[in-house]
């Protein structure tokens, strides 16, 4: 099967040093372009960043970023400040004319005021956006913005091999025709982690994991298969520091083996890298 294409580029590593087995930090701009250029070779051709994440977005529009769809992402406006003014902002960084998805960071700040969706609709019917949406923490956001009738076009969620918290919820999700989007499928990097360093806060999942880095081969390639395979998920987000990770990882896709079925549930504490100490 064909997986490439279902590949979106996360680029948090573009603008701040961040994973928990990031050893190279921030990715240079030469390499951001190097990435751009093997990506859109590959057939890929979505983008996901946000304003939170650095200097990402800038990093990005000084590349030709034609041929690549965006989705980016809003955090809560200020008081008295609207949403366009950080849209326009983006769009200035990133030196184009408009966004495939914008996306809610703080799903529940939107649905705490409600004029923050009139306005993601109207941006969407100016032609500034072609989806709006949010970026999902946990599953019971879904239910808030049900009962506010807040139907996206866009959402992202977390999924990987220790987190399937929304797997239940993605029938539900399609019902909307809504386009799902994964990210965190390495978990920020925990599952290449040397066990031998890793504090003991991950003590629970430190077994499993160094029989994963034991058993399976192209481990990288299966944690993406684990969620590509996912036939309601339509992106999966690849978050990479270098040209030779993506090329890698697109190898070890077409070489992976199925992962061991799971079979204990894993501590929200792990899943949600939020609760990790600092």
């Amino acid at each position: 099967m064909e997986f490439k294409s279902k590949l979106s580029i996360g680029t948090v590593q573009f603008g701040l040093n961040y994973g928990i087995s990031n050893k190279h930090g921030q990715t240079t701009s030469d390499e951001v372009t190097k990435i751009l250029n093997l990506a859109l070779d590959q057939g890929i051709d979505m983008l996901d960043t946000a304003a939170a994440y650095g200097n990402a977005e800038k990093v990005l529009g000084e590349n030709n970023l034609e041929g690549f769809r965006i989705v980016s992402k809003f955090m809560p406006p200020l008081k008295e400040e609207k949403i366009i003014n950080q849209l326009y902002k983006s769009l200035e960084n990133l030196r184009v004319n408009s966004l495939f998805g914008y996306l809610a960071h703080r799903p529940l700040n939107v649905v705490d005021n409600p004029g923050q969706w009139e306005e993601l609709i109207k941006l969407r019917e100016s032609g500034l956006i072609e989806k709006i949406g949010f970026s999902l923490n946990e599953p019971s956001e879904l239910d808030e913005l049900f009962n506010k009738d807040f139907i996206p076009d866009l959402i992202q969620v977390p999924f990987n091999y220790f987190d399937t918290r929304f797997e239940k919820k993605l029938i539900d999700i399609k019902k909307w025709r809504c386009e799902i989007h994964a990210r965190s499928v390495f978990l920020q990097g925990l599952f290449f982690a040397n066990m031998k360093v890793l504090p003991s806060f991950f003590d629970e999942v430190k077994p499993l994991i160094k029989s994963l880095q034991e058993s399976i081969t192209f481990l990288s390639g299966s944690l993406l298969r684990f969620a590509l395979e996912q036939p309601l998920i339509d992106k999966v987000i690849i978050g990479l520091g270098n040209s030779s990770q993506l090329l890698l990882n697109i190898e070890n896709i077409e070489k992976s083996t199925m992962l061991p079925k799971l079979t204990k549930t894993i501590s929200e504490s792990i899943i949600i890298p939020s609760k990790w100490p600092k």
